[in-house]
């Protein structure tokens, strides 16, 4: 049953079962709590479980402004200590991860564990090709808007960018540009507790290589791979995905 609690002014909304350690659930972009009912199921018999549905997103509210990862961190630890949350055990998928790796990064003896699934959060290198899109994007908008061409301005606006970003509007618009351009590459080396990665082989929203580096990078991480499988193999294969999570928190069934 869905829970709401007002957090740092959001209404938000969760969902709570189970009793035992703390697991935290955390969606992706453009999903909610419901994407990872798969997993709250498969665990809420064996621990506490939490599943937010972020700021902007599902039920919950959206932010009073644009917001950066670094301002979703600041919310999940508000969200931990209204309710009682204590060294949690984080799962993440996509943007989930980006908030999970700078929390555990900045609150080193409060996570236990994580689970991050086709985690995004490195920004990738550039190519001149995207450089010059880029540059002639830019030039074609100021052009167009000091000539008061504003019927096609808003026409290459609304054609600009990824799906994600076109999807968006208002104040979330604004939270979309904020987080993909957030890179958590620096703070890697500061996540000390130990991380299970699952990704999709052929996931191209965050390549593989992207885990590649997590697991190079961070302190204690390993790299499950699902072969054939893209950016939403955890909801494609739910039952392997959980046999893996099984292996991975055997020790912390209390």
């Amino acid at each position: 049953m869905t829970e709401y609690r007002e957090i740092l002014g959001v209404k938000t909304a969760y969902m709570q079962e189970g009793s035992g350690r703390d697991v935290v659930l955390l969606h992706g972009w453009g999903q909610n709590k419901e994407m990872m009912g798969q997993i709250f199921d498969h665990l809420k018999d064996r621990f506490r479980v939490f599943s937010i549905d972020f700021p902007g997103f599902g039920e919950s509210g959206e932010p009073p402004e644009a917001w950066g990862v670094p301002e979703y961190e600041t919310y999940l630890a508000a969200f931990f200590e209204a309710c009682g949350i204590s060294n949690p055990i984080l799962i993440g998928h996509s943007f989930g991860c980006r908030v999970a790796i700078r929390y555990a990064a900045d609150h080193q003896d409060n996570v236990r564990k994580m689970v991050l699934t086709g985690a995004a959060g490195i920004r990738p290198k550039r190519g001149l090709d995207y450089h010059i899109r880029t540059k002639a994007y830019k030039t074609g908008k100021w052009l167009l808007k000091v000539t008061g061409q504003t019927k096609k301005l808003e026409e290459l606006q609304k054609n600009a960018g990824s799906e994600d970003y076109r999807n968006t509007s208002g104040v979330m618009r604004g939270t979309f540009v904020k987080v993909v351009n957030d890179d958590v590459s620096p703070v890697l080396k500061d996540v000390v507790c130990p991380v299970l990665l699952i990704w999709g082989e052929n996931d191209e929203a965050a390549p593989l290589w992207m885990g590649q580096q997590m697991e190079k990078e961070m302190k204690d991480a390993g790299l499950a791979v699902f072969e054939n499988d893209d950016h939403w193999a955890y909801w494609h294969q739910p039952a392997r995905f959980n046999r893996v999570l099984d292996v991975f928190l055997e020790g912390d069934v209390l």
